[in-house]
């Protein structure tokens, strides 16, 4: 009998993972037992790789405990548990909402084929197995898989279900798994009694296919509206994910029709399918809009569930993950024992195929789930932004507080002048972020600053970055528990594996987070500056593109140029101060992880004096390198959670800003309009800006007059309920108001849709209302008449001709209070004389009540019923008498801007173009390498080449420590002239001299860590002048752009070329370059080492990269189609936004806020849809290529076994395998995600290309 103990803590050995202080194993006739005499105290045999004879029983039982589990799931059923479950655990879209399904007609269920088909398979695995209960006697461990398959019967005849019974689905799994354990551990001893049970494990299978392959959604259901799974996409139809089989989701096979079309050319917007039911936003932005609390308790309580299953799916994962160093220990262990045989290593490797099929099957479960919740909550904030946007009050640019010098108010983070010497500015700089709030000294005399309203520049910031950042924590929730679970684990397993000297380098650990903890609070401070300096060069971007055209009328485009020049070095400024902070967090990282392992071995070799054998080094290697990336993400973790909660605070500090007050009578209830002893100030200001006004608006038409700023508008607008009152009383009723503002804003649609705004079409009142504002023969100058189609704000038409139809649009509404603003300044006398008299004193205006600010008041005296002067914030209602003639012939502006319409004029209109607007163009096919070229050259040449050197040299370091700890592993027993072969062989035996070998691990893993904190360096570098430059050469070019370009461009796609693609060029796009130069120069030196060990798996690693690559090529043109699709609909959800800049007192005085609410979620719709299947394609990917990489390891490993080579260079090749399998699946993925990236460099390199308007000259 042989024997082998394993030591307690006071033992000169450590056993790794199968080693417990106080466990002892005997190795007897070739099997292993308990050594403590009499009954199951062991459940498995790690020799022989099999579960003990007295533990079959057990498992056996697992199927019975499901079938209990089941059971009580189905009484449950019976109890009112909605009432009792949370809001956040209840499902929160429903395709029929629960009142609706009690309304429905109960339907006798039927057997359809597939669960006919699953009944007659449970009653065949019923049958043999209860005759395996009785044969060749009766055995008590095949009575619970009988009972099992008895109670499946019984559920399938009561249930008769139609989709997917997912708890039978676990239940025959579980048959199955229990089944194959018992059959598999008796192998050499089966007999002709067995056969029964034999062929009722095989049953098991034919019932799971048969599940996997019955719909998810109850048959009955409409589906007329639902694509189905393999039929041509269109967007005339939902999603298929609506209608699919568990195998169809579980392998994402349902994309391939659009994968087909993609790779056969390029997809357009009709080609990809409309969002499935609970991802529409229209009834996501539904349902809340019920909820309550703040914006995160209703992103909770909305994506709730998504949460809980990401988090269950990521614990999976992780087990999954960890279960290879694990299992790579028993491998190396039963290749180094003797007495184990060959079938032990492989059933140890065949578990690791297993675990990994599984955790790549849960990855997938884990990224539709965390999409899910990513893209609805997205949806939710967009939709909820532009909601408060549409409701809250309107900025009042002179409550503004005033601008410094560098385009930043107040300091936000930059230094103040003042007489302190230079050094001790910059120490109280970078002392700011750590200085406590609570002991900044405030002023007793200082006023209470009042918060400020957004501007449109941080309305867009919100929506594109803001609602992103929170959006993505969803995404990424899985992480909160894995990343700090994943710690726990790797510090578990390393204890297991070395015992007590593991617990020397957890202090190294927990020194790293403290400092990271201080450095963490740093970085809080200047993301917070950043982020309002970002909001600030997008506030100033948007005002340039905005008033671009005035700008470059006036000669000023330079100067506002330069001060966005100065606004963006202000933020490239804090965005490098945040990024040094996150090197100095990530370096912290990587040298304690790099550490970690150095003391612990150091304690383990020194201090407990244990041999570093193979078995040992290599797994702890493989558990090492996991904790490293726990450490490095836990601060990513800390960072982001910290952006995040930043971007709440935002999110909530907008959301709580006031509202638009609407009145409190409701429509149709008061025809009243009058204001008694009111004063009224601009949003967000206390100075009255009108003063004690008491007025009274009849029917009829009422004209305002007054010098210029003498608060004529400020009258409308307090008319409107814009303005904030701060005493009196004022009467209005809360019904629509035809409004002409002064500023004209016009839409970018047809002449017709402008005029009637989402008002029925009636032909007569049409005309009439063309006729009345002197409309008719412009319409005759345009090719399609009133279908011709206007540019953005009414560009291509002469500001007679906006004013025109601002006014039309206002008259033709049934509105019967109208508020027109100066509608008459734009116009020449003939043209402002025929609308006095058609439109104003013409039929279309009886009955209503019309006020009129004007400065051309001789012509309207004669028609008004009412006269208001307003002088200096106060208005009186005066005779037309009494008005002096220099007021009647002065009020006219300094330079009235009159529409004189020469021949030249009526002949340049009808040069119009049909379509104002340019479709936005797409690139096809894959992004050129010129356009790689660009941002390479942007980033310099020069350091470039120096990241990619240190790269290389970082990987020869990852190289050499994986064959140093080779090297030291077999070192142990050997004769000293043969420990003296390999690069390594001149240090001295580790059993007589360990210092050496500790030494050169210490040397090793610092120069990791210094090569790693140097290529993050030169890498910021390369982000800042890559973004610098660019952005520069970008807005030269967009600010003396033709005019023509700024015709046919809409605002919202300007600004999402300037803002989101900009934001990625300064963002992720440089790590996935370094990412794949990294991924490329592992996978090179991967194949060498491989091919230097045996050619064998050289051969193997080639024909898998040709797999890869296969699968790769097939993925790319859809992806790529996918992608610019997305970026191109994301340009209408930034023209919504940036419509409400201009035009949303009109939108609110129409009452046609719905509508606009409306057409963002559509739009909204759009954009996501295309970000959706972008990632069912990933995820098409990802299942592909992680099955793909389990299958590989395995052969691999599988070939390591039967070639013969030694333990120790099998871990080697294993673990240069493994990071070749890994390497060559990144590579691909990186690659697509840096073309994807690179769709965004690619269209601002598109701006890089403008026609230039040539420079103006002077003829003498």
């Amino acid at each position: 009998m042989a024997q082998f103990i394993v030591q307690d803590y006071s033992a000169p050995r450590f056993q790794g993972f199968a080693a417990h202080p106080s466990t002892s194993l005997e190795v007897e006739d070739g099997g292993v037992s308990g050594g403590r005499g009499g009954g199951c105290r062991r459940v498995w045999d790690p020799v022989n790789a099999r579960f003990e004879p007295c533990a079959l029983p057990f498992i056996s039982a697992i199927p019975a405990a499901i079938t209990l589990c089941i059971l009580l799931s189905f009484v449950l059923q019976l109890l009112p548990t909605r009432k009792v479950t949370p809001k956040w655990l209840q499902v929160f879209i429903h395709e029929i909402p629960e009142q609706q399904e009690e309304l429905l007609p109960k339907k006798k269920r039927h057997f359809t084929f597939l669960s006919g088909t699953l009944l007659a398979a449970s009653l065949v695995g019923f049958i043999l197995q209860t005759v395996s209960v009785f044969r060749p006697k009766l055995r008590l461990e095949t009575i619970y898989p009988a009972a099992s398959w008895a109670i499946a019967c019984l559920v399938l005849l009561l249930q008769r279900p139609a989709k997917t019974p997912k708890a039978l689905l676990v239940l025959y799994t579980s048959i199955f798994a229990t089944q194959a354990i018992v059959l598999i551990d008796s192998f050499f001893s089966t007999s002709r009694e067995d056969i029964p049970s034999i062929l009722a494990l095989i049953t098991s299978p034919i019932a799971i296919l048969t599940i996997i392959h019955m719909p998810l959604r109850d048959p009955s259901l409409p589906r007329a509206t639902i694509s189905p799974a393999f039929g041509p996409p269109t967007d005339k139809l939902r999603s298929p994910e609506d209608d699919l089989t568990l195998w169809q989701f579980m392998s994402v096979s349902w994309m391939k029709p659009l994968i087909d079309l993609g790779n056969a050319r390029q997809l357009n917007d009709e080609d990809v399918w409309a969002l499935s039911y609970e991802f529409q936003h229209r009834i996501l932005h539904d349902r809340f809009r019920e909820l309550k609390g703040s914006v995160l308790r209703r992103l909770i309580e909305a994506n709730g569930v998504d949460l809980v299953i990401i988090s269950v799916l990521s614990i999976l994962e992780l087990c999954a993950n960890f279960s290879a160093p694990v299992l790579l220990q028993k491998i190396l262990q039963s290749m180094e024992d003797h007495r184990a045989p060959k079938r032990a290593a492989l059933t140890y490797a065949l578990f690791s195929l297993v675990l990994r099929l599984v955790g790549s099957q849960s990855a997938v479960f884990s990224l539709w789930y965390g999409r899910r919740a990513y893209e609805r909550s997205r949806g939710e904030m967009i939709t909820m932004l532009y909601e408060k946007t549409l409701s809250r009050k309107v900025v009042s640019v002179s409550s503004k507080p005033e601008e410094n010098g560098n385009g930043t108010n107040g300091t936000n983070g930059s230094v103040k002048s003042g007489s302190r010497s230079r050094w001790r500015k910059v120490v109280d700089y970078l002392k700011k972020p750590f200085q406590s709030k609570k002991k900044t000294p405030v002023l007793e005399s200082a006023p209470e600053k009042s918060p400020e309203l957004a501007s449109m520049g941080k309305i867009m910031n919100l929506m594109r970055f803001d609602a992103y950042e929170v959006s993505q924590r969803f995404w990424e929730f899985s992480s909160l528990v894995s990343q700090p679970l994943g710690l726990v684990f790797s510090v578990v397993l390393i204890w297991r594996l070395i015992g007590w000297p593991c617990l020397i380098g957890v202090v190294t650990v927990f020194i790293a987070q403290a400092i990271n903890a201080f450095i963490a609070r740093a970085l809080l401070s200047w993301e917070k500056d950043r982020r309002i300096a970002t909001d600030n060069k997008l506030h100033k971007i948007g005002q340039l593109v905005e008033a671009i055209r005035h700008l470059r009328y006036y000669g000023w485009q330079d100067v506002w140029l330069a001060r966005i020049m100065e606004a963006r070095q202000h933020e490239l400024t804090l965005r490098i101060i945040t990024a040094l902070w996150r090197i100095l967090i990530a370096f912290t990282n990587s040298f304690a992880s790099g550490m970690f392992p150095v003391v612990a071995f150091y304690a383990y070799t020194v201090w407990a004096g244990q041999p570093l054998t193979v078995d040992v080094a290599f797994p702890a290697l493989q558990l090492f390198s996991m904790m490293e990336t726990s450490l490095r993400e836990v601060p990513n973790l800390i960072t982001v959670l910290l952006n995040a909660k930043i971007s709440v605070a935002r999110l909530e500090e907008f959301m709580s800003e006031p509202e638009k007050e609407d009145a409190d009578t409701e429509q149709g209830f008061n025809t009243k309009l009058e204001m008694k002893n009111a004063s009224f100030a601009w949003p967000g200001a206390t100075e009255p800006v009108l003063s004690n006004i008491t007025l009274s608006f009849p029917v009829g038409l009422t004209v305002i007059y007054g010098e210029v700023g003498a608060g004529k508008t400020a009258l409308l607008q307090a008319l409107l309920g814009e303005l904030d009152r701060l005493s009196g009383e004022y009467d209005r009723a809360n019904d629509p108001v035809g409004y002409c503002a002064q500023t004209p804003w016009l839409q970018s649609m047809s002449i017709r849709e402008n005029i009637l705004f989402s008002s029925p079409y009636e032909e007569a009142r049409y005309k009439q209302v063309l006729d009345a504002c002197a409309l008719i023969p412009d319409m005759a100058n345009f090719k399609h008449g009133d279908l011709s189609l206007v540019g953005e704000n009414g560009v291509g038409l002469s500001g007679g001709q906006k004013a025109r139809l601002s006014l039309a649009r206002a008259v033709y509404s049934r509105a019967n209070i109208l508020l027109l603003d100066d509608p008459l300044s734009a116009l020449d006398h003939h043209t402002a004389e025929s609308i006095v008299r058609k439109c104003l004193s013409g039929p279309l205006l009886k009955d209503r009540t019309a006020i009129l600010v004007t400065h051309r008041t001789e012509l309207c005296l004669g028609l008004a019923d009412q006269i208001v002067h307003v002088v200096d914030g106060q208005a009186r209602v005066i005779e037309a008498e009494s008005i002096a003639s220099e007021d009647l012939h002065g009020a006219t502006p300094e330079e009235p801007a009159t529409e004189e319409e020469s021949a030249d004029d009526i002949q340049q209109l009808a040069a119009v173009p049909e379509k104002f607007m340019d479709d936005e163009h797409r690139a096809h096919g894959g992004v050129k390498a010129s356009i790689y070229w660009e941002y390479i050259k942007a980033g310099k040449l020069r350091w470039w080449f120096v990241l990619i050197v240190v790269l290389a040299l970082y990987r020869v370091i990852d190289v050499g420590e994986t064959w140093f700890l080779k090297q030291w592993g077999e070192a142990y027993g050997e004769r000293d002239e043969r420990a003296s072969s390999g690069p390594f062989g001149n240090l001295p035996n580790p059993e007589t001299n360990i210092r050496p070998w500790l030494i050169g691990f210490f040397l090793i893993a610092a120069a990791q860590s210094i090569t790693y904190l140097i290529s993050q360096a030169f890498m910021l570098v390369i982000i800042y002048q890559a973004g610098k430059n660019m952005f520069e050469r970008v807005m030269t070019r967009v600010t003396h752009a033709t005019f023509r370009f700024y015709d046919v461009t809409p605002v919202g796609r300007l600004m999402n070329r300037l803002t989101s693609d900009i934001n990625t060029i300064d963002g992720n796009i440089s790590n996935q370059f370094q990412n794949v130069a990294m991924l490329s120069i592992s996978w090179i030196s991967s194949i060498v080492v491989i091919g230097s060990v045996t050619p064998l798996f050289l051969i193997f690693a080639i024909a898998l990269t040709i797999a890869f690559v296969v699968i790769f090529m097939h993925f790319l043109p859809t992806s790529q189609s996918l992608r610019r699709l997305e970026m191109v609909s994301l340009s209408p959800l930034i023209s919504n936004f940036g419509e409400l800049a201009t035009g949303l007192t009109s939108i609110r005085a129409f009452k046609v806020s719905h509508l606009f609410q409306a057409r963002v979620i559509t739009v909204t719709d759009n954009f996501q849809k295309m970000d959706h299947f972008y990632w069912s394609l990933q995820a098409w990917l990802m299942y592909r290529f992680d099955n793909l990489s389990a299958i590989s390891t395995f052969l691999m490993t599988t070939m390591a076994l039967y070639t013969g080579v030694s333990p120790g260079l099998t871990a080697f090749l294993l673990t240069a395998a493994g990071k070749f399998v890994l390497g060559t699946h990144l590579l691909c993925k990186q690659y697509g995600q840096l073309q994807m990236d690179f769709v965004s460099v690619e269209r601002v390199v598109e701006l890089l290309h403008l026609p230039q308007e040539p420079p103006g000259r002077i003829d003498p």
